[in-house]
């Protein structure tokens, strides 16, 4: 029942932005802000030609050849270095530096680099998914507890059992929790990459639409990626369900925990 109300009022906040879209379009002209239906006709258009999905195949190429470079390095660091809190804390000020940098403000050092093929892209897709899987693993692996740990060992554990079958279980949540944001915002960045320097991708048809300002075009582009970045949240959320699936469900912990 919670997740057909919960639908039905997802379409209904959707209804409203299309509503909100579509006066804002009245007011400003279809040449400042392309209406929700020319939007929509184009995107299936492109789509029905072609032209839609090979740019978004290139953008998808990007974003996941960077999250797989990205993001492999930064899961496996925090359960090497579990056992060492004084390298954690001797590389924690190098980390938070390379977290807060601005990424994009590297794209230009990365063209300079790599060229503007897609290697410079995927360079800044990896900059970005690197800090943020990194954080959200070392929170996983630090905030379990310590005596499940000593439990496995009581048992014959040894260090590698305990960090297959305890450490890494436990940390899922947290590396699952990091993917979902790491993976949109780097769809993200590989599109605005693609405004900086490319002849290809969803940033090129956004570029190739400004500049022939052709309005319906660019927000064409900009749907597709929305519909790429939603993809990709739903799809790391199936994932995450199978991975755990030995897990109890909040609605039911919540159920358990009110009747208690």
């Amino acid at each position: 029942m919670k997740r057909y109300r919960r639908l039905t009022d997802r379409i209904l906040v959707c209804i409203v932005l299309l509503a909100f879209w579509q006066l804002g379009s009245w007011i400003f002209g279809t040449y400042w802000l392309s209406t929700p239906w020319l939007t929509i006709s184009r995107f299936f258009t492109s789509i029905w030609s072609g032209e839609m999905v090979r740019q978004a195949g290139y953008t998808v190429e990007e974003a996941a050849l960077g999250a797989v470079i990205g993001a492999v390095p930064a899961i496996i660091l925090p359960f090497a270095l579990r056992r060492m809190p004084t390298v954690i804390a001797i590389l924690d000020p190098f980390m938070i530096g390379g977290y807060g940098l601005p990424k994009l403000a590297l794209a230009p050092l990365f063209i300079l680099w790599f060229g503007i093929g897609i290697e410079s892209k995927i360079a800044v897709v990896v900059s970005i998914v690197f800090f943020i899987e990194y954080y959200a693993t070392l929170s996983g692996v630090r905030a379990l507890d310590t005596k499940l740990v000593q439990m496995a060992q009581l048992v014959g554990a040894n260090e590698r059992q305990v960090a297959r079958h305890v450490v890494f279980p436990g940390a899922v949540p947290n590396i699952f929790a990091g993917l979902r944001i790491a993976l949109p915002i780097g769809i993200a960045v590989a599109v605005v990459t693609e405004l900086i320097s490319s002849n290809r991708g969803l940033g090129y048809l956004v570029q190739m639409g400004a500049m022939n300002f052709d309005i319906t075009e660019v927000f064409a582009a900009i749907l597709g990626a929305t519909v790429l970045v939603l993809a990709v949240g739903y799809a790391v959320d199936g994932t995450e369900r199978i991975l755990l699936r030995w897990r109890a469900p909040v609605e039911s912990l919540q159920q358990q925990i009110s009747t208690t």
